[in-house]
């Protein structure tokens, strides 16, 4: 395997012969797809087994589940392949490792909210991982850190750049020297791994913000217009021919506006081929649930509809959803990571809006970032349509699921 001089520098740092030997944490941080995740798990294990014997260490990412998938996959392997012997312990998310005649237990946590920190509490580490930690909230991260007690212990964390007024980024980074940690920058040329043509693959893919961070690996804030990349103007027609499944996505609205989607798939695309979108204000008049209802059962006509995916904080309608025999999600409501998700279907165009979808092309000009919230966020303006387009991409589409986009509108 490969190495760049970045990566070695992470895979030596902690032996005694390395200029950097006496730090008691590393930071990486930077650019997606720039081998900083791989080469520190590698390090972890190693500096783990070479350093101690019957100890435990955690191993953290945001949720296990996205750990198992980003980090364990790939890494567990490759540690096998250089004569590490591992037993994982899926139900008690354990991870047994020996490697020359010593044995540790590695436990797996996923600090995806703040009552992620009781999960952590009472246990004593040798040193712990925090994988994508800038999306981890503070309070377990810091439980986490102090739950390494052991003489010896270390701390590792990676991240992509989120804004430049994260905690982690003002706590840790710019901290770093003060903390005694040893921190690296990674971009994508320091994973020798990747080609240019994969380069610039993640350059098209990204634009605006998210090209910054992670592209460019910079700390930046968000401003300017959501979907800065995105033309309203170019929005196709709906196409002809059959649909082989259906999804309706809800943003639920009172006294602010509701917006309903249909999604159709064809050939591997889905489509938005209706809307509904009522605004009370302008229509001076509140809808009812049982309104909504019916015009959500006229959305979807005769169509066999895979399920309706809600605002999880709309529980009366979702209760009489299930009442009249629909089959209902609760929408996955992380709204960065949402927005992330959508942005990024949408850029690769698997995600697109056809012309007939007025009121989401609309929102789609003026749903901007709050450039004075003092974090990542967005006005809560003209983000109806948006939000149930949001919900779909997270809840039906997450993790790589089928291309994507929208088409025809219904008026109230």
């Amino acid at each position: 395997m490969k190495f760049s001089r970045k990566q070695r520098v992470v895979l030596n740092w902690w032996r005694p012969d390395s200029p950097h030997y006496g730090k008691e944490a590393v930071i990486c941080d930077g650019a997606v797809r720039s081998g900083k995740t791989l080469c520190m798990g590698l390090s972890f294990f190693l500096w783990a087994c070479s350093r101690f014997r019957g100890m435990r260490f955690g191993v953290c990412g945001k949720t296990i589940a996205s750990l198992r998938r980003n980090v364990l996959s790939e890494l567990l392997p490759k540690l096998k392949a250089i004569g590490f012997t591992v037993t994982e312990r899926r139900t008690e998310n354990l991870v047994r490792v020996t490697y020359c005649g010593h044995t540790n237990d590695f436990y797996i946590f996923g600090g995806r909210d703040e009552s992620s920190s009781s999960l952590i509490q009472g246990i004593t580490f040798a040193g712990i991982l925090l994988d994508e930690v800038a999306l981890m909230p503070r309070s377990f991260v810091e439980q986490a850190c102090a739950r390494c007690s052991v003489t010896g212990s270390r701390l590792w964390f990676n991240c992509n750049p989120e804004g430049p007024y994260h905690w982690f980024y003002n706590e840790w980074i710019l901290n770093a020297e003060q903390r005694n940690a040893l921190y690296l920058h990674f971009t994508m040329a320091d994973n020798p791994s990747l080609s240019p043509q994969i380069r610039q693959r993640y350059a098209r893919l990204y634009s605006g913000v998210f090209y910054r961070r992670f592209v460019l690996g910079q700390w930046v804030a968000a401003e300017g217009r959501v979907y800065d990349f995105f033309d309203p103007a170019s929005a196709p027609p709906v196409p002809q021919g059959e649909f082989s499944k259906w999804y309706i996505s809800c943003d639920y609205g009172t006294v602010n506006p509701a917006s309903f989607g249909l999604w159709g798939l064809q050939n591997g695309v889905w489509y938005r081929v209706r809307e509904f979108y009522f605004d009370s204000r302008r229509e001076m008049r509140q809808m009812t649930d049982a309104e909504y209802a019916d015009a959500l059962a006229a959305l979807a006509g005769d169509r066999p509809i895979a399920a309706v995916v809600v605002d999880p904080s709309a529980a009366s309608f979702l209760e009489l959803l299930r009442r009249r025999g629909w089959r209902v999600k609760k929408a996955e409501n992380d709204v960065l990571s949402g927005i992330r998700r959508t942005s990024d279907l949408l850029k690769s165009g698997k995600l697109v809006i056809c012309d007939t979808c007025a009121d989401c092309l609309r929102e789609m000009e003026q749903y901007v970032w709050d450039v004075k919230a003092g974090k990542d966020a967005v006005k809560k303006e003209h983000d109806h349509a948006m939000d149930d387009m949001r919900y779909f991409a997270a809840t039906v589409l997450s993790d790589g699921g089928c291309p994507v986009a929208a088409c025809s509108v219904e008026r109230r």
